[in-house]
């Protein structure tokens, strides 16, 4: 019983501070200002990830010719640029960085 009381009670505790934002939010109405702020946090969060990724290797900036993450992300904006489809842009961003790891042995 003391099992299913504390169950219940993780549930609550994890889910009503990840609600009451929610039901406040419908609420109040932002300005015009902030809500387009707010359309570009996805592409700048976005941005960070794939520059750690690329650039970062074991907390070191690298920028050398053996960097796989490197030619695959160049590889996959020139094709993004070019064709301007998805599975395309991953499928070569994918190719391009197994091919790399393979033959720089990194």
């Amino acid at each position: 019983m003391t099992d299913v009381l504390l169950i219940v009670g993780m549930m609550v505790v994890t889910f009503v501070p990840r609600m009451l934002p929610l039901l406040m939010a419908s609420r109040v109405r932002l300005p015009a200002s902030v809500e387009l702020a707010l359309n570009y946090v996805p592409i700048a969060v976005l941005t960070i990830i794939i520059t750690q990724t690329v650039f970062f290797q074991q907390g070191v900036f690298n920028t050398t010719p053996s960097n796989p993450y490197l030619w695959a992300s160049v590889t996959a904006m020139f094709i993004a640029v070019i064709q301007k489809r998805l599975i395309v842009t991953i499928a070569s961003g994918l190719f391009v960085f197994a091919l790399c790891k393979y033959l720089l042995g990194a």
